[in-house]
């Protein structure tokens, strides 16, 4: 089992000074916010140790029994070379749990060293619940915030800076305004809500790694026989890593921004939320149908085509890139594009088609269809890719039946789940199986778009002429076909 006697590093998290308060044990925290503290470290940069607070449950002991030392299975491709690399993460200093330790975690507010807190209590826990946050420990994720500060202002009052990574647009926002409504139900001092006013910034952030945890058996037995040993704790994740922190004069607090280029540091972070809306969950959305109906189950099975690599390549590059409703110059896309290419055909990730087809219509709503309208006002054209995707997805969306109460498509005799919230709508719209009636009828609906996309010059025609040719010819034929259906 993994613990300090199987390090043979002279690295000694234990004798550092706990800086950073961490809600949260979950992967992504693991895999990203804990291993850039841990690199610092090994730096020299940071110097400073993570005391992670445990809200689901009493016990800690799958980190107590191998020292809170984990390993982070790094495996993907960066600069288009394959990367794989096994890194023992030594930057938690202890593990408390808010269910036998509330005391203790309270303790930690008078140590003046710790100034940083970090959250990730999933989108959920960024909700306001009314309770006494001063008896006992709170029920909600802001209501122990609020105790915890309160504690602080009662003892050192030193600043600090609250970082919740949740994946929420402006987090460190609504935290904020949630704390403040803790402080006036629970009639709080005027003088607490001023200190909290002046001395805590809270700082929206956005965090971008795949980490899918856990590898499954047969992978962890083949990792644990080359590492010399096992790891209860051990987690995958990719080589590309992002956490962008919004907010000013942060270098002298989070000095870790300092060991890894993949934390940025910004007044204002809308332009990396854009850039990963765009040009990762976009593409994501517009290429599920096409690919999944082409045949490929899986996402870097789709990059390993040449002709769908060269589509893929295209669609971000030439359409949705310059389509980006937000001034971000070309070589920012570009570089951006490359290097979500490099994800999606990285070869130790089953990251399956029909997974991402969940919520399918909400998706296309809230990630593509902006890019689309923003492509008409600067090129009052047709972007042709964009259609072809379309049309894929409306060709997705044709459900042939009904069974306990899951709508079903067919891909090759094959019978899919249509997980999306509009497949009842489609299944009617689909019911003559006329590709014209489908498309005004669908295209026109701003219930769905917010808009009436038969309004767009030329794009229901060219839809229509792609459906009509997937039907007839096959999807991956006119995906691959590239130019001579536009």
């Amino acid at each position: 089992m993994l613990n300090k006697s199987k390090l043979n590093s002279s690295f000694d998290c234990s004798a550092l000074p706990e800086k950073v308060l961490q809600f949260g044990t979950g992967v992504l925290l693991r895999g990203l916010c804990d291993y850039f503290i841990d690199k610092a470290n090994k730096q020299g940069i940071f110097n400073g140790s993570i005391v992670v607070v445990k809200t689901t449950g009493p016990d800690v002991s799958d980190f107590t029994s191998q020292d809170n030392l984990y390993t982070i299975s790094v495996r993907g491709i960066e600069g288009g070379l394959l990367l794989e690399e096994d890194i023992v993460v030594e930057s938690i200093s202890r593990v408390l749990s808010t269910h036998t330790h509330w005391d203790e975690v309270l303790k930690t507010a008078e140590n003046p060293e710790l100034n940083i807190i970090v959250s990730n209590t999933t989108e959920v826990g960024l909700q306001y619940h009314e309770e006494d946050v001063l008896s006992g420990c709170p029920d909600s994720f802001p209501g122990k915030l609020t105790a915890w500060l309160h504690r602080r202002f009662e003892t050192n009052k030193k600043p600090l800076v609250v970082i919740p990574t949740e994946l929420i647009v402006d987090n460190g926002k609504i935290l904020k305004d949630i704390v403040f409504k803790q402080i006036e139900s629970n009639k709080l001092s005027g003088d607490f809500k001023n200190w909290v006013t002046q001395n805590v910034q809270f700082c929206s952030s956005l965090v971008d790694r795949i980490v899918p945890g856990k590898p499954n058996a047969e992978e962890s037995e083949e990792i644990f026989k080359k590492l010399g040993y096992k790891d209860n704790l051990l987690i995958k994740a990719e080589a590309y890593r992002l956490w962008a922190i919004e907010g000013e004069n942060l270098e002298d607090i989070l000095e870790f921004a300092e060991a890894d280029a993949g934390v940025k540091l910004e007044k204002n972070i809308e332009k990396y939320r854009e850039l990963k809306l765009r040009l990762l969950n976009a593409p994501h959305t517009l290429l599920c149908a096409m690919s999944y109906l082409s045949g490929f189950d899986y996402v870097k099975d789709t990059l390993n085509d040449v002709l769908m690599e060269k589509y893929i390549t295209i669609l971000m590059l030439t359409e949705l890139g310059p389509s980006i409703p937000l001034d971000v110059d070309l070589k920012t896309t570009q570089r951006y594009g490359r290097e979500v290419m490099d994800r999606f055909r990285n070869p130790y990730l089953d990251h399956k088609w029909i997974s991402i087809s969940l919520h399918y219509t909400m998706k296309m709503k809230m990630r593509a269809i902006p890019l689309l309208t923003n492509y008409y006002d600067v090129f009052g054209t047709v972007p042709q890719y964009f259609a072809r995707c379309f049309a894929a997805y409306l060709l997705f969306m044709k459900a042939v039946k009904l069974e306990d109460g899951v709508y079903y498509g067919q891909r090759e005799g094959e019978f899919y789940p249509i997980t999306c919230d509009s497949a009842a709508y489609f299944m009617d719209v689909w019911a003559t199986s006329d590709c014209s009636h489908v498309i005004n009828t669908a295209l026109a609906n701003v219930e769905l778009w917010g808009t009436d996309l038969t309004k767009l010059p030329g794009f229901a025609s060219n839809v229509e002429n792609h459906l009509s040719n997937m039907i007839h010819l096959g999807v991956k034929e006119v995906a691959s076909a590239l130019n001579v259906y536009a």
